[in-house]
């Protein structure tokens, strides 16, 4: 079991697009299982590679008691939108409404370099998002109406693992339906 340190908000990792895989090794698979034991440790519903600092494609989630990784993924969002609870293991204690598309077709590899398609729905859409937006340099907070982000970045900041300054909220590449942005 390796547990890893979650890089909060501030961190310049978490702001950065991370780069594909393209060894499919054992220092890969160590990776995945670094981010399974520190996600399922944390609790949290997903972890993104640089959510313990490191820049690549991949990530973990642990949705409905299904663990599960993805690398290198690319999303079909669904036009069906959701609203609802998010928060995210670098905002220790926060959560908020987020929007985010209803259902999503995600491709990628799994950890030996076989191609995987996964479907999901509600939480596991949200999940998929959520993570994929992480490996962007996006943060849940970037998908809120200016409204709801200026009450969460209050909170970032009286929250007691707050510290310095709090980095610009960038525009995500991602579509918002509309929404947020």
């Amino acid at each position: 079991m390796s547990i890893k340190d979650i890089r909060l908000f501030g961190d310049p990792i978490l702001r950065t697009a991370a780069a594909p895989v393209v060894d499919f090794d054992r220092e890969l698979r160590q990776l995945v299982a670094d981010l399974t034991d520190t996600m399922v440790d944390a609790p949290g519903a997903g972890l993104a590679a640089p959510q313990i600092g490191v820049g690549l494609r991949v990530f973990t989630w642990h949705v409905d008691g299904v663990l599960g990784h993805l690398v290198n993924p690319r999303l079909t969002l669904s036009t069906d939108c959701q609203d609802g609870p998010e928060g995210c293991l670098s905002f220790p204690g926060l959560t908020y409404d987020t929007p985010r598309a209803l259902s999503v077709v995600a491709a990628g590899f799994d950890m030996f370099g076989e191609p995987v398609t996964i479907e999901g729905f509600d939480l596991l859409a949200r999940a998929i998002q959520h993570e994929t937006d992480h490996l962007d340099g996006i943060l849940f907070v970037d998908r809120m109406d200016p409204a709801q982000r200026k009450l969460a970045m209050k909170a970032v900041r009286e929250a007691e693992w707050a510290g310095g300054s709090v980095p610009t909220v960038r525009l995500s590449p991602h579509s918002t339906f509309g929404r947020g942005m």
